[in-house]
């Protein structure tokens, strides 16, 4: 690979994780559970393109390598994201009174 290209892609991954950083910072608290709800959507389009990787690599093991873990990283993403998302609304639903005779 060009070594210019590797200082781009590695300027990018910075600048990416430190706007993160910053925009999660700024969110209150009670809306990174209805956000990350509405982000799994984001990481299902995730998985699809990670199986698509994973599953056009004839020639280059490296490509396998990181879009097998791109499936596993993705999939943890939407499944916890939706175990988080059902254990808030369970907060939301009224509890029913237990009748004593």
């Amino acid at each position: 690979m060009d070594t210019q290209l590797i200082i781009f892609l590695t300027f990018i991954l910075i600048l990416s994780i430190a706007l993160g950083i910053e925009l999660i910072s700024k969110v209150p608290s009670t809306l990174h559970t209805p956000l990350m709800s509405g982000s799994n959507a984001i990481s299902g389009i995730t998985l699809l393109g990670a199986m698509s990787l994973a599953g056009l690599t004839e020639h280059h093991k490296l490509s396998l390598i990181l879009g097998v873990l791109a499936v596993i990283f993705a999939t943890t993403n939407v499944v916890g994201g939706y175990l988080v998302t059902d254990r808030m609304l369970e907060m939301f639903k009224k509890k029913e009174k237990k009748e004593t005779l």
